[in-house]
């Protein structure tokens, strides 16, 4: 495990370096190297390659990183350094750019809703705007949602739903994607197809599994969670189906043309 080898030593180091200087100067690098909204005014394209050496906390990068060391190091031995790194930088970019393919069709039909809400309020718009675009927050606006509704005409319900709704907008747009787990999950993605049949020594619980079964359910618990969003959930799901996806067609398209790479 620790015998590292070249390339995952050097993205170890990289990662850990850009996490302690972060730490150490006491600053955001989410804030400018993570992935925003592609029509936010933050965005920049270099994001789609700096997010992945951006991460949430000691935790996050953590689990990144292990993930990184134990798969990554048989395929690198197994591809070599150079195509190893390309694997791993083009399944994170890849992972990026459906993830903000799909954030942009999601983000702009809220910012359609959110536009037509501004420029004709009332409380049945609000009332389901907050049912389709946030119903985390619903709970706690039902009291406000029954006053407005009592009294469609005040202005200060009025004003108040409106600076909900432009708040709301600004909280979705200005979130940034950070991390490596689009590319660790296509390493995950590449290991189980590339060595289906090897046993793994699970923590938790502690078990043996095949390296095929633990892919596919990564997969389908990052499915599932997408699908079955819970309050709070801040995880990129889309992001690790992605790299996953993007690692898919990257093996299936090198085993079809092996005689080129192999």
């Amino acid at each position: 495990m620790f015998n590292l080898t070249p390339m995952v030593k050097n993205l170890l180091i990289v990662n850990l370096v850009v996490f302690f200087l972060e730490s150490i100067l006491k600053m955001d690098f989410a804030v400018t190297f993570g992935l925003r909204y592609i029509l936010a005014d933050s965005f920049a394209p270099y994001q789609f390659i700096t997010y992945m050496f951006v991460h949430g906390g000691f935790m996050h990068l953590f689990g990144n990183m292990f993930a990184l060391i134990i798969f990554g190091n048989m395929l690198e031995r197994f591809w070599g350094p150079k195509r190893f790194l390309f694997f791993y930088m083009v399944t994170g970019i890849g992972a990026g750019l459906l993830y903000a393919t799909i954030d942009y069709i999601e983000t702009s039909a809220v910012s359609n809703d959110a536009m037509a809400y501004l420029a004709d309020p009332d409380p049945e718009a609000f009332n389901l705007f907050v049912v389709q675009h946030a119903s985390q927050y619903y709970e706690s606006l039902i009291s406000f949602i029954d006053a407005y509704v009592e009294n469609p005409n005040n202005p200060e319900y009025i004003s108040q739903s409106r600076v909900f709704v432009q708040d709301l907008m600004g909280r979705i747009e200005n979130v940034p994607m950070v991390g490596a787990s689009g590319a660790v999950f296509g390493i995950l993605m590449a290991f189980g197809m590339l060595f289906p049949n090897t046993q793994l020594f699970l923590l938790f619980p502690p078990i043996p599994i095949k390296a095929k079964y633990l892919v596919f359910f990564y997969g389908a618990y990052e499915l599932y969670s997408e699908l079955n969003r819970s309050q709070g959930d801040n995880v990129a799901h889309l992001a690790h189906l992605g790299g996953m996806l993007i690692a898919f067609i990257v093996i299936k398209y090198w085993q079809k043309n092996s005689s080129k790479f192999y």
